[in-house]
């Protein structure tokens, strides 16, 4: 028997698969559910979609108020508690949602997801992986992810059909319902944290690359630069995307189904990254991405009515964002210390999660004011800069590490 054969994979396939699931439900019940369920409710209370959409926003920034403490409390108690406590709260979240007359229950009960997210979604199980499977756990995230990308596929048919035979609140309900699912998912999670280094094919390489107070301060700088930039442009282009592509010179169905693309792209990149065992490094493959990212985007500024043009872009686009949702995770698993994993990485994201919040609404002047070129220019400005910042990382650190 061979050394990689006798050593088990860092992870437990159960708790992957575990998490995996819960990452399903849990971004398909919260993230994705203004998406289905906006419009109805905005015309069943009477509000505008500024109103409605607001709640949300409001979740994305308590999402980067309590990261921080969200990443510390991992670390100290681990992920089945934390990631459970955050099952319970997405239910009453979803619930409190399913029972808002005023805006004030409206308000609060995003609020409540808000913080649900945190301990629930990819930055809280990237974290819990990390500290039970250590620097060993770059694998794990990638496969949790996949299932992860297929939320809005699974989810906004599903609402959309809850929605026409129970009405929003209904489905609201239902997915209480589903978020409790997610707690015995998360109580599947080990409690004890990730043993020495050892060898093996999901064994780290080196210890953490920045080594030194300078060297950590260049490497959080640098990390926290990717992930609010990508943040940023992920968040303008989610609420975006469509009238960007109409704008540029694409019919409106013709954008539609252009954008629709971008999920392709996403899944396809993550399933190529696991399949290849995940043999790239994380410094080389965020670089790969976010070329990826930069390159689509200066296609896109210059492809007008070409739908050809415009759906290299879309794919390009969502593959960059697959890999950079992976690369989010296992960079600090190289750089730092993985035993710091949750406040290291808690704190380095709250820039990125605070302005993703407000990305959506800053975009509307762009759009309105300058028109959907402007936009783009601003979106291969940001993915530019993400693509700088990951050079300089890959420079300055990349000697230290092979693959």
């Amino acid at each position: 028997m061979t050394l990689a054969a006798a050593v088990p994979p860092a992870v437990p396939r159960r708790t992957v698969w575990a998490l995996g699931l819960s990452q399903l439900i849990a971004w398909g019940v919260s993230y994705y559910l203004i998406g289905v369920l906006g419009e109805r409710i905005a015309t069943d209370l009477g509000w505008g979609m500024a109103r409605v959409q607001g709640g949300f926003a409001l979740s994305l920034l308590v999402m980067g108020l309590v990261s921080p403490l969200a990443g510390r409390m991992m670390d100290r108690q681990g992920g089945r508690r934390v990631m459970g406590l955050g099952s319970v709260l997405l239910a009453l979240g979803c619930l409190g949602l399913a029972l808002a007359r005023e805006v004030v229950g409206y308000y609060a009960a995003w609020a409540v997801l808000g913080l649900a997210m945190r301990l629930t979604l990819y930055d809280a199980a990237f974290a819990a992986l990390a500290r039970i499977g250590g620097a060993g756990a770059r694998r794990a995230m990638s496969q949790i992810t996949l299932l992860g990308g297929l939320a809005s596929t699974v989810f906004w048919p599903l609402g959309h059909l809850l929605a026409e035979h129970l009405g929003w609140r209904g489905a609201c309900l239902a997915y209480a319902g589903a978020a409790l699912l997610t707690l015995p998912l998360h109580l599947l999670i080990p409690s004890g944290r990730a043993g020495p280094f050892r060898a093996g094919p999901d064994a780290p390489a080196a210890p953490a690359l920045a080594r030194d107070g300078g060297e950590r301060r260049l490497a959080g700088a640098l990390y926290a630069a990717i992930v609010l930039l990508i943040g940023v442009l992920n968040a303008a282009m989610s609420a975006h995307m469509i009238t960007l592509l109409s704008g540029l010179g694409l019919g409106l169905a013709t954008a539609v189904w252009v954008a629709t693309l971008r999920g392709i792209g996403q899944s396809a990149a993550r399933l190529a990254e696991i399949l290849s065992g995940s043999r790239m490094g994380a410094l080389s493959l965020n670089l790969l991405a976010t070329g990826g990212l930069a390159l689509g985007f200066v296609l896109a500024l210059w492809s007008g009515t070409s739908a050809t043009v415009a759906v290299l872009f879309s794919l390009l686009y969502g593959a960059a964002n697959g890999l950079t949702t992976i690369t989010r995770g296992a960079l600090p698993l190289v750089l730092f210390d993985h035993r710091a994993y949750g406040r290291i990485a808690g704190a380095l994201i709250t820039p990125g999660l605070l302005l993703s919040a407000v990305a959506p609404l800053a975009y509307v002047p762009v759009i309105e004011g300058l028109g959907a070129g402007w936009a783009m220019g601003l979106g291969t400005l940001l993915a530019l800069g993400a693509f700088l910042a990951s050079l300089l990382l890959w420079w300055r650190f990349g000697a230290g590490q092979r693959g």
